[in-house]
């Protein structure tokens, strides 16, 4: 890093901004398979925190492509580079005081724990939403699998390129045998169980 950048410290502290909303801020890490349902379960799970007065944000793998990393392929490289930008922007919300959702397939354990590195204890949570590749492929609500199948898609994680799965993720949701509300459920007890808000 530049020496001549030096961190600017605010008037305002995330322990400040975190006691006016009321809450714990954290990163609600939700990773697995394409298809696996995270997107839907996180979409699922920012209503019920929406309902409740929470306060979050929810940055999805997708949306997040058409915009900051919008220049990045799907190398290992580059999803590597798309894991730690997201990361840092995930702990700029949890300094503003929120509780922010990520979906994202982040196939690598070592980039995720590089997130989780990012902020203080507590304030990760890792979300395994664990689906089995073939049910994954059974929904291809994209068609991406079948694209990948077909040598259209190189690097797609499960197919030709790995997903190494939690070993020990702080919530761990198996969607093949849960309905989309029992799964947000699943997350938003955790979060009041645990005292997020």
């Amino acid at each position: 890093m530049n020496e001549n950048i030096v961190w600017h410290t605010t008037n305002v502290s995330k322990t400040e901004r975190s006691a006016q909303k009321k809450q714990k801020p954290c990163i609600l890490w939700f990773t697995g398979l394409s298809g696996s349902g995270k997107s839907t379960v996180a979409n699922a799970v920012e209503a019920q925190l929406f309902e409740a007065g929470a306060h979050s944000y929810l940055l999805d793998g997708d949306n997040v492509r058409h915009g900051i990393n919008k220049d990045l392929s799907f190398s290992d490289e580059d999803r590597i580079e798309n894991i730690r930008r997201i990361g840092e922007i995930s702990k700029l919300f949890v300094d503003s005081g929120l509780l922010v959702l990520t979906a994202f397939i982040s196939p690598f354990r070592g980039d995720r724990e590089m997130v989780r590195n990012l902020v203080e204890q507590g304030e990760f949570i890792e979300v395994f939403i664990d689906t089995p590749l073939a049910v994954c492929e059974q929904r291809d609500p994209k068609g991406l699998y079948k694209k990948a199948r077909d040598g259209k898609i190189p690097h797609f994680t499960g197919i030709s390129s790995p997903y190494e799965a939690p070993e020990e993720p702080e919530i761990h949701i198996k969607t093949a045998d849960k309905s989309i509300a029992e799964c947000a459920e699943q997350v938003v007890s955790y979060l009041r169980e645990q005292g997020y808000f």
